[in-house]
């Protein structure tokens, strides 16, 4: 059903490159404590139910945490990120969905951050700067998140080609770009810094 509903968004020609999701410590962070709260519950009734056969009624209790895990497998299980040829995609959601998108086009820089077990376990946070209404898009602690990231810069590349294969689109928009940036800095997302950096990098492609 999940990927019935994802397909119904792609438009024409739009294809999937790679989905992920929050890194599995995030749902075992959120289900620890209702794990812990079950064999707790378990062990305690058992004991309980020697001595009174009654007690054996608790045991109704366990389905309080057990419910609880299921919602957050089902929450952390419908939280998904998806590149695709021409835009990055947020979908959550179990039965309401909510989806955010931005174009690659739009797309202007990229920021990885992964900590030391970020490393170890391949998690980390990948913020996205764009020049859509939406500013900057976080993901949090995203599984494969130096896969995704590739991802979604080897598909802004081929975007910047398709359809004509010439080198003079590319640096047509270049200008287009840096306008864009330039009104980022003066909303105050981007410093005077960033934005120098980055229309250096911009014009040196030119």
């Amino acid at each position: 059903m999940a990927k019935d509903y994802i397909q119904r968004m792609l438009g024409e020609n739009e294809r999937i490159l790679l989905i992920t999701r929050q890194h599995w410590f995030v749902l075992f962070s959120a289900i620890l404590a209702e794990i812990t709260i079950t064999l707790l519950l378990i062990a305690a009734f058992s004991v309980a139910t020697i001595y009174y056969p009654l007690a054996a009624i608790g045991f109704v209790l366990v389905f309080l945490p057990l419910i609880s895990m299921l919602r957050d497998i089902l929450i952390w299980t419908n939280h998904e990120y998806l590149v695709t040829n021409r835009r990055v995609i947020q979908i959550s959601g179990i039965f309401n969905k909510n989806v955010v998108d931005s174009s690659l086009e739009k797309v202007n820089d990229v920021k990885m951050t992964q900590s030391f077990f970020g490393r170890l376990f391949d998690y980390g946070d990948v913020e996205i700067l764009t020049a859509s209404e939406i500013g900057v898009n976080l993901f949090k602690r995203i599984g494969n998140p130096v896969k995704f990231k590739t991802a979604m810069l080897n598909a802004k590349e081929k975007l910047g080609y398709e359809g004509t294969g010439t080198h003079a689109q590319r640096t047509d928009s270049i200008p287009a770009m840096i306008a864009k940036l330039d009104e980022l800095r003066k909303q105050g997302i981007v410093t005077d810094a960033e934005f120098q950096a980055k229309k250096k990098e911009l014009l040196s492609k030119m």
